[in-house]
């Protein structure tokens, strides 16, 4: 993404406006929604913070409760959606919870720097995420060392683009 696309983030957890802060000392807007227990955002919740968006936000990154179960059958109305595993979660996760993965536009497997340090095979966890949905589209990315998040950064870019000309042709 280029400098000259703003991004806007909805955080979504149980508890604390920590991933939020974190975000917002980056320079970027963010708004944190915090559940006080229950395991996933509704569009509703998503609804009522849009007027806050600022105008000419290009992207609007929201990150659902942080688990692979129940955010996966709510509908946010996001134009692509990514499932993210961490790798020490562990390479099992696309069969244990195949529905996140189905409803995934992307894959993107976080923290590949622990590779070497972690039973987590990579080519696992991408087949069986591949058999649950063979368009799936797969990063490897490290925050920490950055790897893989300019792949990961031109494909939202693309995918903006074709979701805009979609719509216009609507």
């Amino acid at each position: 993404m280029s400098p000259d696309q703003k991004i806007a983030v909805i955080e979504g957890d149980i508890e604390t406006e920590r991933d939020a802060e974190r975000i917002r000392k980056k320079g970027v807007p963010a708004w944190q929604i915090t559940t006080g227990g229950a395991c996933h955002l509704e569009a509703k919740m998503i609804g009522r913070l849009l007027p806050e968006i600022p105008a000419g936000t290009g992207f609007l990154f929201i990150e659902n409760v942080g688990n692979l179960v129940c955010p996966a059958s709510y509908d946010l109305g996001e134009g692509l959606r990514c499932v993210l595993l961490s790798t020490p979660e562990g390479d099992d996760k696309p069969k244990k919870y195949p529905l996140a993965f189905a409803t995934a536009d992307c894959l993107v497997v976080t923290k590949i720097d622990l590779l070497p340090y972690l039973p987590f095979d990579l080519e696992r966890a991408r087949r069986e995420a591949l058999d649950i949905n063979p368009r799936l589209h797969v990063f490897t990315t490290s925050a920490l060392r950055g790897g893989g998040v300019a792949e990961l950064a031109r494909f939202f870019v693309e995918a903006r683009a074709g979701l805009l000309e979609r719509r216009r042709h609507a």
